[in-house]
């Protein structure tokens, strides 16, 4: 296999292990650009990964089991939503407390269902969200150079996949050119100003917050249902931290969340291969340090590189109406 093939295996894997960070980042984005934190995703990624493979094994229907986990993340963010708007309660407790809860209930429920330690029964073809090839792909496959890019690192792909890319251009179109979009950022800048000008601030960060859901449900439905074929107790991994994290990175904004997700794939995808790697005077890399990679390298990014991130001026702050 010679370099070429490698990169454009390389690069396939890194946007199959982007796709849930991106949703989840745009997830994050959505919720925080309204001035409500969610820390909440790791949590939500569990419940709608759970929710997916269950439906999806009882179903033999993907796409239920997908409605499933979007109906579960809906939940949770409204749940988080009355904590921390209706009730003006402290947002990263909120979050955390969503996250403990979620990380326990799946395992118990998934132990009480079906007795395998917590994982959901492996799901067949039909269950499972699976590859598309693209028009043409076969025909251009042996053509040198593109006919690599676009039968394998193009085409391939479920549609999870697929649909988290084009979700960036729609969030960002979303976010700048409609009211709705205009309304949002407004209300996590400066709420006194939106309530002043007669809109709902509580609806508006409702709404947010539901998009989130919606986006974070997907997340989760791709890592039970599309990456792997069952759910795994905390099979999450730290990966709504990580969208968090990118979305920091990228400073809320939809196309540099993007980039800084295909970073973060591109670590995890390259600590996979370097699995089983002999260094010359060190000998086989540890399983353990090419684990522990990705997250180490996203804290080294975050510290070093990110610069200075400015938040949306209301973020994490109770709106109080004036009378």
């Amino acid at each position: 296999m010679d370099n070429f093939e490698l990169v454009i295996l390389l690069l396939d894997a890194t946007l199959r292990t982007s796709t849930p960070l991106i949703l989840a980042a745009l997830a994050g984005m959505f919720s925080e650009r309204s001035g409500t934190i969610n820390l909440a995703l790791e949590g939500m990624m569990l419940g709608g990964a759970f929710s997916a493979a269950t439906v999806a094994y009882y179903a033999g229907n993907p796409w239920i089991g997908l409605l499933a986990a979007i109906a579960t993340t809906v939940s949770l963010s409204l749940l988080h939503g009355f904590a921390c708007i209706t009730h003006k309660g402290n947002q990263v407790v909120s979050g955390m407390a969503i996250n403990i809860l979620m990380s326990g209930l799946t395992a118990l429920v998934g132990i009480a269902l079906f007795a395998q330690g917590g994982k959901t029964p492996s799901l067949d073809h039909g269950s499972r969200f699976q590859p598309i090839t693209l028009p043409g792909a076969d025909a251009v496959a042996d053509v040198p150079i593109l006919g690599s890019l676009y039968s394998e690192l193009l085409s391939g792909h479920n549609i999870l996949v697929y649909i988290a890319f084009l979700a960036v251009p729609a969030a960002w179109w979303v976010m700048y050119r409609t009211r709705f979009g205009l309304r949002l950022r407004a209300v996590g800048e400066n709420p006194g100003a939106v309530d002043t000008a007669g809109i709902g601030v509580i609806a508006m960060r409702y709404r947010a917050v539901m998009c989130s859901g919606v986006l974070v449900g997907m997340s989760g439905a791709y890592l039970s249902t599309a990456q792997g074929a069952s759910f795994l107790q905390d099979m999450t991994a730290g990966k709504g931290y990580i969208a968090l994290a990118a979305m920091v990175f990228g400073k809320w904004r939809p196309f540099p969340a993007l980039f800084a997700c295909l970073l973060f794939g591109f670590l995890d995808a390259a600590a996979t291969r370097m699995q089983g790697v002999v260094l010359p005077g060190i000998g086989e890399v540890p399983v353990q340090l090419v684990q522990a990679l990705p997250y180490v390298l996203t804290v080294i990014l975050l510290a070093g590189f990110i610069g200075r991130a400015i938040p949306p001026k209301s973020l994490g702050r109770p709106y109080v109406k004036e009378r």
